[in-house]
């Protein structure tokens, strides 16, 4: 196929252009290679007359002047494929006379002029100077190296947050532990970690809270989220377990920082539902500013997205190419794959000759306990159906999300010993969630099982506090055990409750001050810390919008500016992030 490049230089050199590409033999030409910078002052000479002449503009579409001393000339300049043409009107408007030349980078510019009687002249522009706005003596004249911040983005933070030695004094402290809820209580974070928790503690060279009247949690933690990815669905085929969400991690999505502003520390990016076997998740905590590596927990263990249900049959969405295509056969192919990997293992384990296979590699992790599955799920015959194939491989089904239907079946969960992580009220919205019921979290609880609420969705993660609040409502959860689906629970869920989801010494500080009763719609969190690094605090965010504000005003007055002084001007243009959820398919 023809497709390919012609770039400047090397493709990969900051200063390198595009020229062309060609797709499939069709030129996609982007930006001229022939085109010459003319902009500048020059001498301009015909006959025995010497004018100055002027250019400037953008450089695909330079504006030209010409005078001599007093006298200035209309000119309207053309540029194409190197080429310049000139029409030039005098004062009065009632002489012209038209210039054309190919345009030369290093020597003098020479060509014809075409007077008003038709005669023709010989003509010179000798460069003088070259062109320099405003705008590039501004950038000429400013730092070598620019201002960033962290990330480079807004509400980016000019210095990357460091951890702080900190004493939150006179707390209402919900440890997500067997203490329950301590009333006027301090917890002193040092290096990170939590070192003390109690009453009247000494700082020592800790920095002071007052958290009087205020109440501290641990970090929430969303056991299943899309946000800060580039990309979500890999549904080509029916398993892609090859796939790494880590690979498409979005460092610089907002969403990030809101969820910090809501109290959440550490999620799941999962894949999407588009294929019975999914890719391999990302857990990641919120620490906004870092890189996409540094956001990944890395004492997480494994975990992979399964999906059960109308999307993996591709009942809603535009397919009809792939297999599966009924219930029956989801279970077939979990079947068969499963097959495939435990031969795959059994002639690894034993030293056979056996050819490497990424997707087999991952499937005998499962196998052997040493990765887990978060599975999105709704009916309970699809939810009997998982666990009957992984009682029948040996494996334990890790975590069913969504399953709103897991209330039909919370007794076979916990004899299995799977996990539910599901929504608080949602129902209804399409034919499989028809028996969805808001107590289903609450029944799953009373039954053993261990259960969070998730949000899969990039409004409702920033506010996951009020929707453990509805488990109170919807079953009568106490206040405590409702607190613990979105801290403990879903830590458990996700095997990272020996470092964070409550308040206990030796666990990281990832902690939360809210400036109200925690599940309370009115509660803000005044204070988000990640191993003892605040990354969101409402004051310094108020600041922030300030300063975003006067930002903005002043890039509205420099384009207002350079509009008025004849600068090239475009229509605004639309620049919107993609909000993943599971189904969202891309064309």
């Amino acid at each position: 196929m023809a497709n390919f490049l012609v770039t400047s230089g090397d493709i990969f050199e900051e200063d390198s252009d595009i020229f062309e590409n060609w797709v499939q033999g069709t030129n996609n030409i982007l930006k001229d290679k022939d085109i010459v910078d003319i902009r500048g002052n020059y001498t301009l000479k015909f006959e025995d007359q010497s004018w100055t002449l002027n250019i400037s503009g953008a450089i695909e579409k330079p504006a030209a002047k010409l005078t001599q001393d007093s006298t200035n000339l209309k000119a309207k300049l053309t540029y194409k494929q190197g080429w310049m043409y000139m029409t030039i009107t005098n004062e009065a408007g009632d002489g012209k006379f038209r210039l054309s030349a190919l345009a030369s980078k290093n020597a003098p510019i020479e060509g014809t002029i075409v007077k008003e009687d038709g005669a023709e002249a010989l003509f010179t522009a000798t460069k003088t100077s070259a062109f320099e706005s405003k705008k590039e003596a501004a950038i000429t004249s400013a730092p070598a190296v620019m201002p960033v911040t962290f990330p480079n983005v807004g509400y980016g933070y000019k210095n990357r947050p460091t951890a702080e030695n900190t004493l939150f004094k006179n707390a209402t402290v919900w440890t997500s532990e067997d203490a329950g809820i301590l009333d006027n209580t301090d917890v002193l974070v040092r290096n990170g970690k939590i070192v003390k928790i109690g009453k009247d503690l000494a700082a020592g060279n800790a920095k002071i809270i007052d958290a009087t009247g205020k109440h501290l949690t641990a970090g929430i933690i969303d056991e299943h989220s899309h946000i800060a990815l580039k990309a979500v669905n890999e549904g080509g085929q029916n398993s892609t377990a090859e796939v790494k969400m880590e690979d498409v991690i979005d460092p610089e999505h907002m969403g990030i920082y809101r969820d910090l502003a809501g109290g959440v520390t550490t999620m799941q990016l999962l894949h999407g539902s588009a294929n019975p076997i999914g890719g391999r998740s990302a857990i990641i905590k919120l620490r906004w500013g870092a890189t996409a590596d540094e956001l990944v927990f890395k004492e997480a263990p494994g975990f992979i997205k399964f999906a059960l249900g109308e999307n993996v049959k591709q009942s809603n969405w535009s397919s009809y190419s792939r297999f599966p295509q009924t219930r029956m056969g989801v279970e077939q192919m979990f079947i068969n794959y499963f097959q495939r990997a435990k031969e795959y293992d059994a002639k690894k384990k034993s030293k056979q000759a056996y050819r490497y296979d990424e997707e087999m590699e991952v499937l005998a992790e499962i196998l052997n306990g040493e990765r887990f599955i978060s599975c999105h799920s709704y009916v309970q015959s699809e939810i009997n159906m998982l666990l009957k194939v992984a009682e029948q491989f040996n494996f334990r089904v890790n975590t069913f999300t969504h399953i709103l239907e897991g209330y039909k079946v919370a007794d076979k969960m916990a004899e299995h010993g799977v996990g539910g992580s599901t929504f608080s009220d949602w129902w209804a919205y399409k034919y499989e969630v028809n028996d969805a019921i808001p107590y289903n979290a609450a029944i799953m609880h009373s039954q053993g099982v261990t259960v969070a609420i998730n949000s899969d969705d990039a409004e409702m993660s920033r506010r996951l506090n009020q929707e453990a609040a509805k488990t109170v409502k919807y079953g009568g959860m106490s206040e405590e055990e409702a607190w613990k689906m979105v801290t403990i629970n879903p830590a458990k869920l996700l095997h990272v409750d020996h470092k964070v989801g409550s308040i206990a010494v030796g666990k990281d500080a990832d902690l939360v001050l809210w400036n109200n009763h925690p599940m309370s719609v009115y509660a803000k969190a005044e204070k988000t810390m990640i191993e003892g690094v605040t990354y969101f605090d409402l004051e310094t965010d108020q600041s922030q919008r300030m300063a975003i504000q006067k930002e903005k005003n002043t890039l509205i007055q420099m384009m207002i500016a350079d509009k008025k002084s004849g600068a090239p001007t475009q229509a605004p243009k639309r620049s919107m992030k993609v909000e993943f959820h599971c189904d969202t398919m891309l064309d």
